[in-house]
């Protein structure tokens, strides 16, 4: 553990951080903390550790299904609780560059519809009342959630503008991205598939399911479309899809569906499949061998890829830059 966060972990300790033990014994107790101990101070701004606490505890219990151990569960607090604090840093850093440009502001409306959704969402569900109570129990009223909010959305704008100018990818770079990881790329073999359902009804035999088919399945040879004839004939959720399931590789399937389709050549139709459940038709729309994926394929998940790479490094870069000459202090 480093200093910075074993320095964190004992102002927390000292806070009043339920164990896991005994959050595990009372999940649903809220810590209790000294509202006024600081847990850091950046320009003429304070964070305290009430402040850090209402961050950290939404996100709290989780941890706490993940932990194995105490230790571990401690281990994870402190990296949590460093990463929020930065965080908080950040944000007020972003503010203030953001306030320093006086022609810019938050549209009154944005925090009023902010505010709105808050209100009626989980778990206050349009009850101010109870909404007003949880504000109060953190110590705030509605001005200070208001300008909390505020806050919260020019640093999402000014992360979100950084973010939007790295977008843009050139090919070049995708394409040395694919040569230099072309193993990433490797697919299993996956065939389309759509497909007809018909459930099987209480008491209802073998026979009849395979005469229930028969009929889609003439007119399936016959040449009508396996997509039409699935929304018209399908019992399933596909139905209205026209049966389609999208690409499916063998693992993703029993062998009782996954062995008939896989032998299935493009565009064909299976012989009915009857299983406890029901009967089927199985019909392979394409057909994708194993191998590595062709670029055109996967270009837009390399563009993703390298967007958000230059998206981490431009906002690191930029909140170096926001903390060069900043006075913070970490306690």
């Amino acid at each position: 553990m480093t200093h910075r966060r074993l320095c964190l972990y004992l102002i927390f300790a000292a806070a009043g951080v339920i164990p896991l033990a005994a959050q595990s014994a009372d999940a649903g107790s809220t810590p209790v903390f000294d509202g006024d101990a600081i847990a850091a101070r950046v320009e003429d701004q304070i964070i305290t550790i009430e402040d850090l606490r209402w961050e950290i505890y939404p996100r709290q219990r989780a941890l706490q299904a993940r932990a194995h151990s105490q230790q571990e569960f401690d281990e994870m607090m402190a990296a949590l609780r460093s990463e929020i604090l930065d965080d908080m840093i950040n944000r007020v850093l972003a503010v203030k560059e953001f306030n320093k440009d006086g022609k810019r502001h938050v549209p009154t409306s944005l925090i009023d519809n902010a505010v709105a959704e808050e209100l009626l969402g989980d778990p206050y569900n349009g009850d101010r009342a109870l909404f007003l109570k949880a504000l109060r129990n953190k110590g705030l009223n509605m001005i200070d959630h208001r300008k909390k909010i505020e806050e919260e959305i020019i640093y999402n704008y000014m992360r979100g503008q950084l973010r939007k100018s790295m977008s843009v990818v050139s090919p070049a770079r995708v394409e040395a991205y694919y040569a230099e990881n072309s193993k990433r790329f490797f697919r299993d073999e996956a065939v389309h598939m759509r497909l007809i359902s018909f459930n099987r009804g209480e008491g209802e035999t073998d026979a009849r399911l395979l005469a229930r088919a028969q009929p889609v399945l003439t007119r399936l040879q016959a040449g009508e479309k396996f997509e039409t004839l699935a929304r018209e004939a399908s019992e399933d959720n596909k139905k209205a899809k026209g049966g389609d399931w999208g690409w499916q590789k063998r693992t993703d399937l029993k062998p009782e569906f996954g062995d008939p389709l896989f032998k299935l050549e493009k565009g064909h139709t299976s012989d009915p499949i009857v299983t406890t459940s029901g009967c089927y038709l199985l019909f392979a729309e394409d057909h994708k061998l194993a191998g590595i994926a062709p670029l055109a394929e996967v270009n837009g998940e390399i563009e993703n890829i390298l967007a958000e790479q230059s998206a981490r490094e431009a906002e690191a870069q930029w909140v170096k830059r926001l903390r060069a000459n900043a006075y913070i202090i970490i306690y």
